[in-house]
């Protein structure tokens, strides 16, 4: 067999972390009450009627999708930046649907040409996908949450998290404007996940989108915010998500998509165009996540527990100030999967993440029994 010029890419990436809660998972699911997997961001709950009916609708169409999408779904990405997040003076061609946002993010880099001999900044603690995104394009990593630790390094790509997964902080205004106005006189390209923009849970903290006047002061140069309706319309199997910013780098990423391949399938861009005009279905997903976050909340501090940032988004971040696998552990043994802070980087060794995206039975289980200690 011919030698291949570089290692298959799935050698360069780390291990896959869920793989390594092989025997926690076994433990939890051996309780006689009953498995609550509390792990991952799943949607659980319905999707709502009408989106149900538009992908149904528009299932008999056979043609190809357009790439750059609809003219009706760029219309709802726009009005519904507007309505819902004061995200103003776009139009189409600041939008760029995308097959999911884990997709968007991990082909970014080397779809706008970032490869060996970059730099990607990444969150201290953060999904797995942006350090995946770096590494699969050949770009060396640093992790940091501030521009004073950069130093003189001008980086090509920041990915910042805002409401951040796993934590759940929020970066507010004036932080946004440093990154902003940093980033644009640097010429570094900085892409804001947003995809838990709409789940905040303090009103003297709302979460902001990189793209509101208020942060850029009207200049999208070098930005790029990413959005999705997995978590907030429970769309998370329909794989639909969409690009907002710089219209010049939304022009580079959709050529390089259109030669890929990489289009949302028809009938799921009718159904977004229908979700996204449904804010009714939304503010009552955001309920079930606010209900469920109260109740959660309160048992894990009864058993001792600190709860940090978790000011927005689908999770609570959790500590006993132990390493984050004892906790792991401890829940367990009570039939209860959470993920080990570690997932996120070292400075989350001594947390675990849990998410509320369990129904309101599991989530009232397992409160019962953690706080039971």
């Amino acid at each position: 067999m011919p030698a291949r010029p570089r290692e298959p890419l799935h050698t360069l990436l780390p291990e896959f972390p869920w793989d390594t809660l092989v025997d926690a998972t076994a433990l939890a699911q051996r309780h006689p009450q009953g498995f609550v997997d509390l792990s991952i961001g799943a949607p659980i709950d319905e999707v709502a009627p009408g989106t149900q009916l538009a992908l149904a609708e528009a299932a008999a169409e056979p043609g190809y999708p357009p790439t750059t999408g609809t003219p009706e779904l760029l219309t709802a990405c726009v009005d519904w930046l507007s309505r819902v997040h004061s995200v103003t003076g776009l139009d189409a061609d600041f939008i760029q649907p995308v097959v999911g946002t884990k997709e968007a993010v991990a082909s970014l880099p080397w779809i706008l040409g970032i490869g060996p001999g970059h730099k990607v900044v990444i969150p201290e603690i953060a999904y797995p996908t942006y350090e995946v995104a770096a590494r699969a394009a050949g770009a060396d990593i640093l992790r940091a949450d501030s521009l004073t630790q950069l130093g003189p390094l001008t980086p090509s790509l920041m990915f910042i998290n805002t409401p951040s997964n796993p934590t759940g902080a929020v970066l507010g205004i004036d932080h946004l404007r440093k990154v902003v106005s940093w980033a644009q006189h640097r010429g570094v390209i900085v892409v804001s996940d947003e995809c838990y923009l709409g789940l905040g849970w303090y009103d003297n903290n709302p979460p902001v989108s990189i793209l509101d006047p208020r942060v850029n002061e009207g200049n999208l140069t070098g930005l790029l915010a990413l959005h999705s309706l997995s978590k907030s319309h429970n769309l998370a199997s329909y794989r639909f998500g969409f690009f907002a910013g710089d219209p010049a780098l939304i022009t580079e990423i959709a050529q390089a998509r259109k030669h890929l391949g990489a289009m949302v399938p028809w009938a799921v861009q009718q159904a977004a165009t229908v979700a996204l005009a449904d804010d009714v279905s939304a503010q009552i997903q955001r309920l079930r996540y606010a209900r469920r976050r109260a109740v959660l909340m309160r048992s894990l501090i009864e058993a001792g527990f600190r709860i940090d940032h978790s000011e927005a988004g689908l999770y609570l971040w959790a500590t006993r100030d132990e390493p984050g696998r004892e906790s792991v552990m401890w829940l367990a043994e009570r039939g209860i999967l959470a993920a080990p802070g570690e997932f996120y980087g070292v400075r989350g060794e001594n947390y675990v993440r849990l998410s509320l995206t369990a129904s309101d039975e599991d989530i009232l289980a397992a409160a019962d029994r953690i706080a039971a200690e």
